[in-house]
């Protein structure tokens, strides 16, 4: 049996918000205490809104992926469709909202499958990835001026040989669905 985890907190000595741009990002700087007594002067904490990711099965039992470019590495790839929790939002309500205006797929049956830290060590947010059976492609996309998403409705066997090719780099990504065919969620 694994034992219990201590929550080993670190004492804030201080904390000042160095950067801000809008909701999308902000930069804050802290000098912490370890429970040993060790002091790190200088911590950088990014703060971001959470996310979703959303792993989208038609009625046919097929997979709604899509293809982004991403600029920081100036590369296109497989994802799943993913966005932001905007305020005011459940996590729930903007994985419907982001699969319908990113894919014009809805309906379907919705749960939480996996909750996962982009990255403990420096970020704050959470991204909570939604398994959706049964959706149905309803209406078209309806993406923003700032979006170039290309979707995919795919083979099962088809995202799983994407993943074990190393097509699908996005982390937050490719962690849910190796859980999901880990566990065989789709009897492929």
């Amino acid at each position: 049996m694994v034992a219990p985890l201590v929550n080993r907190k670190w004492k804030v000595l201080k904390s000042e918000q160095i950067l801000k741009l809008g909701v999308w990002l902000s930069v804050r700087q802290e000098e912490v205490q370890l429970p040993s007594g060790a002091i790190i002067p200088t911590w950088f904490i990014l703060e971001f809104p959470n996310w979703i990711n959303v792993i989208a099965i038609t009625k046919d039992g097929e997979m709604v992926m899509e293809d982004q470019y991403r600029h920081a590495l100036g590369e296109t790839h497989y994802e799943l469709v993913a966005g932001v929790i905007d305020p005011g939002e459940t996590p729930l309500e903007a994985a419907k909202r982001e699969l319908s205006e990113e894919t014009g797929f809805e309906g379907g049956e919705w749960e939480l499958f996996m909750t996962l830290s982009p990255n403990p060590t420096n970020h704050n947010n959470l991204s909570f990835t939604f398994l959706a059976r049964g959706v149905e492609k309803v209406r078209e996309q309806h993406q923003e001026k700032t979006e170039d998403i290309h979707v995919h409705v795919m083979k099962q066997e088809e995202v799983r040989e994407l993943l074990e090719q190393g097509e699908i780099i996005q982390a937050l990504h490719a962690a849910p669905l190796w859980k999901y065919f880990a566990l065989d969620k789709g009897n492929i």
